[in-house]
């Protein structure tokens, strides 16, 4: 079955999911929210993770909507690379910036599978 809208994309799902675990993680009451600069950067790579689905869904073109899991791809990895720095940091525990690299982790296989699928 054919994805009618990016809405039923499991992988929109699991990043608009991915998006809400790091506004939580950095909300106005975490230890990082005095880091406007570094909650700001990783709120908006999270963001980019799911807005970048939305769009390259709405292009209509396999060859766009691939392009678009690229930069969503690329975002997801921004993310995960700020959460080692929010460990470093002591933002988060090891506990709860693993739980959320590996739920990221499994959101980028399932963008390049997408898009490897798209490539055929």
């Amino acid at each position: 079955m054919t994805a009618q809208r990016f809405e039923d994309l499991r992988i929109w799902q699991d990043a608009r999911v991915l998006a809400n675990q790091i506004y939580d993680a950095f909300g106005p009451d975490s230890v990082a929210a005095r880091d406007f600069g570094f909650r700001d950067q990783i709120q908006r790579a999270g963001v980019s993770v799911m807005n970048n689905i939305a769009e390259g869904f709405e292009r209509r073109t396999d060859a766009d909507f691939a392009r678009f899991l690229d930069l969503a791809k690329g975002s997801n990895g921004e993310v995960r690379s700020m959460l080692y720095l929010a460990e470093d940091r002591r933002y988060l525990s090891t506990d709860t910036a693993s739980s959320i690299r590996s739920f990221s982790e499994q959101l980028s296989r399932g963008i390049e599978s997408l898009a490897k699928h798209l490539r055929r």
